[in-house]
């Protein structure tokens, strides 16, 4: 895996995602070449270290609504969600209003059907991939799963068109002054800015996210199309709230089965909301144990459980070659479960992942967001949201289990997905 992931020369997808492209198009997680070399350079700068410092204030928001949803729901009392359909709601909206810069609010029902129309789409893609009398497109479209999957893609496409039409009004309305932060984004002062310090211009939720950098780049010569954007938006709205969903479901499954660890995260919590009455982007840092927690969740249960390269030419390993043309799976999920870099791998132990237990671990023996070229360019972005939203349930709610996490199936979909219902009981704390 080492030598595949490092590699500058295989950074071409497996033929598998092909069944991708008539939602996903050649966006950044299928394309290949100098397309996808253009694409990751255009959008490194919306996931920049100081621009998640302005995410994070929608990702705060959006933690706290879910909070409020659960004790509103519960007027007081104890409630039981499943987790991944109640999840994926507040996921979705943290990853439209930070990379997109939209908020849902009043559009309940286009976000369900959306949600709803990922995961159609997702079991149609993992069905087709056993099934070869279901490669060719056109003999798939007169099918009845073809007709299906041609009602998600309308869903799916008039969702992220709504959203790219309503954030292009909104530069339109202010003649596009927002856009010009991200002209010379290097040298451009706010990376120098801190967005607790009350900066006007800066402190509004509307002012960054990568759609904005989209747009300024279809407006300024030209550098990508209207397609362009939409292929880009249709990736990062699943990527990044499908992915997050994943790992808050197995996460919180693993806090409401483990109580020790569970009041251990929240003891620390609780200290740093005391030291700072809240949680910002810098005593973010300091929940290091909720950190080591998260990790380890992501070991048993990554979100993406297996990713596929296509060889182009020999590769030679140290005792193999592998021939060109093949289509290489790299197992993830078994990757977290091997005795030799994971002892007892399949129990749950945070220290894994303390640094002195890091020390010496083979480097490519934990690739939660892959690695290389190739990994994931949003995931310090996902693990603030993992942390904000763990951190703001586990401070107002004690968590137990109703589903037993030990007798999870995973179904065949584009994520890690339970193929039941992954059920949790949130009881307020007074």
């Amino acid at each position: 895996m080492q030598e595949l992931l490092k590699s500058k020369e295989y950074i071409e997808k497996g033929v598998f995602y092909k069944y991708l492209r008539p939602w996903l198009s050649s966006g950044l997680l299928i394309s290949g070449g100098k397309k996808w070399h253009i694409r990751r350079k255009m959008l490194t700068p919306a996931f920049h270290f100081n621009i998640l410092k302005y995410y994070f204030i929608n990702l705060n928001e959006e933690s706290q609504n879910l909070v409020e949803s659960l004790k509103k729901e519960g007027d007081g009392g104890p409630v039981v969600k499943d987790l991944r359909t109640f999840i994926s709601k507040y996921t979705l909206n943290a990853i439209c209003q930070t990379a997109l810069g939209t908020k849902l609010t009043g559009k309940s029902e286009l976000e369900s059907e959306y949600r709803s129309a990922v995961h159609v789409y997702g079991r149609i893609v993992t069905y087709r991939l056993f099934r070869p009398w279901y490669s060719s497109e056109t003999i798939f479209a007169f099918t009845l799963l073809g007709r299906v999957q041609k009602e998600a893609l309308k869903t799916l496409h008039n969702f992220s068109r709504s959203i790219i039409a309503e954030r292009k009004r909104f530069h339109k309305q202010t003649n596009g002054k927002y856009l010009q932060i991200y002209e010379n984004i290097e040298e451009d002062d706010i990376f120098n800015k801190d967005p607790e310090e009350g900066d006007e211009n800066f402190q509004s939720k509307k002012r960054l996210s990568m759609l904005d950098l989209l747009i300024a780049a279809s407006w300024n010569d030209n550098q990508i199309d209207e397609e362009g954007i939409r292929e880009e938006v249709d990736t990062f709205m699943f990527e990044g709230h499908d992915t997050t969903a994943s790992a808050l479901c197995f996460a919180l499954s693993l806090f409401a089965k483990h109580k020790d660890v569970q009041e251990s995260v929240r003891d620390e919590i609780k200290s740093i909301m005391r030291e700072d009455n809240n949680l910002t982007i810098s005593s973010l840092q300091k929940l290091s144990y909720l950190e080591r927690c998260l990790k380890e969740s992501l070991r048993l249960y990554p979100s993406v459980p297996i990713i596929f390269r296509q060889i182009s030419h020999d590769l030679q390993l140290k005792h193999y070659l592998i021939p060109s043309g093949t289509i290489c799976g790299l197992d993830i999920y078994s990757l977290h479960r091997r005795s030799e870099y994971w002892p007892n791998p399949n129990i749950f132990d945070p220290d894994r992942f303390l640094p002195e237990n890091i020390k010496g671990r083979h480097p490519y023996s934990y690739i939660p967001f892959s690695a290389g070229l190739r990994n994931c360019i949003g995931q310090k972005l996902a693990m603030n949201e993992l942390k904000l939203m763990v951190a703001f349930i586990l401070y107002n709610f004690e968590l137990e289990p109703v589903d037993d996490l030990d007798d999870v199936t995973f179904s065949a979909e584009l994520t890690l997905t339970s193929s039941k219902s992954l059920r949790v009981k949130f009881i307020p704390i007074a």
